[in-house]
């Protein structure tokens, strides 16, 4: 670990070093070459029913706010707050020497370099919520025990880039991401001395299409219980002319929290987990896309502890920043003997 923190500081100083040599003079009194503040936000308003519970209701999924910019032309720097119904709580922060596509530094609070889905805004996904595996191996009510709340993020240091442009159109043939990552989540100090580190390496073979690996190896603290956290995945994706297609499996090793027992020091379970799921999402014409998903969680890596989902989503989007979604999900939740079940999601986004 004392090596890869050298090598990160060492890396950071030499930007550093290189950035002090451009032509854009460093001052204390400096206030030029920044950008005006780009301010925004969004929310989404949801209407749910499900006939297991006959339960239904309106509710705020969430509402955001950010203020983005640039300082010194390569300095990146966001911040973003996130409000559901009472609770409020800072959701991203941090800034970003961006200087060259092929080797950036970020430090802060951000999304984890976990499966292809974990970074992509609300807007983007096609469906009411993340996949099953993004929600719980990237840190949306992780599998070990991790809030909700940290929405796929956490604290750290971060190096990626973009390598190697081929073809005629130049798009970039491999995206790295590397992570140095305090493991518990946003808002909140390390537990202990050891850090996550999370990896993706991802090549383009064409223009729009990805492939990728993922890697994750680190632990979680909570209640006096420590729980490793080992995970892997494999993706792809491709986005084109507003045609999408996502396949994402992940694996994951370590117990959750919930499953230690303090009278005999030991864990129940597995000990394993895994999931995928495929999603296609299909333009009817410019305001109309039609997106459908299959959806599997496997608790205990065994099909008796399988959720699958069976998801059709219709997106009309009929401005920029105006979008209507509906959604039915089937769900076939084997942990429940004899449960099955029929959802519907009514959502608008809107945001300025």
């Amino acid at each position: 670990m004392k090596r890869l923190l050298l090598i990160a500081l060492t890396a950071c100083l030499a930007a550093v070093q290189l950035l002090a040599q451009d032509e854009v003079p460093w001052d204390r009194k400096q206030t030029g070459f920044a950008s005006t503040p780009k301010v925004g936000a969004f929310f989404i308003s949801k209407y749910g029913y499900s006939d297991l519970d006959g339960q239904h209701g309106f509710s705020q999924r969430m509402t955001r706010a950010y203020v983005d910019g640039t300082i010194l032309n390569d300095f990146k720097y966001r911040v973003q707050i996130q409000i559901n119904n009472a609770a409020f709580h800072m959701k991203d922060y941090f800034v970003e020497w961006a200087r060259w596509k092929e080797f950036s530094v970020k430090i802060g609070q951000y999304k984890r370099a976990f499966l292809f889905e974990n970074p992509y805004n609300p807007w983007d996904v096609g469906f009411g919520d993340y996949s099953q595996i993004t929600k719980k191996f990237s840190g949306m009510g992780d599998y070990c025990g991790e809030a909700g709340s940290t929405g796929g993020r956490d604290m750290g240091l971060q190096f990626q880039g973009d390598l190697f442009p081929v073809s005629s159109d130049g798009h970039r043939l491999i995206h790295y991401q590397l992570q140095l990552m305090n493991g518990q989540g946003i808002n909140t100090g390390d537990a202990n001395a050891r850090k996550d580190l999370i990896g993706s390496l991802q090549i383009q073979p064409v223009q729009d299409l990805m492939i990728g690996v993922f890697g994750w190896t680190g632990d979680y603290v909570a209640n006096g219980v420590t729980v490793d956290r080992n995970r892997w995945a494999v993706s792809a994706k491709y986005e084109h002319d507003a045609w999408s297609a996502r396949f994402e499996y992940a694996s994951s090793r370590g117990h959750k929290i919930a499953e230690y027992n303090p009278a005999t020091k030991t864990f129940r379970g597995t000990g394993m987990a895994d999931g995928w799921y495929a999603a296609v999402g299909v333009p009817v014409n410019a305001w109309l896309k039609l997106y459908a998903k299959y959806d599997v969680y496997r608790d205990q890596a065994t099909w008796d502890s399988a959720q699958t989902v069976w998801a059709f989503a219709p997106n009309m989007q009929i401005h920029k920043n105006l979008m209507l979604q509906l959604q039915y999900n089937y769900v076939d939740n084997r942990l429940v003997p004899g449960q099955k079940y029929n959802e519907f999601w009514a959502e608008v986004y809107v945001r300025f």
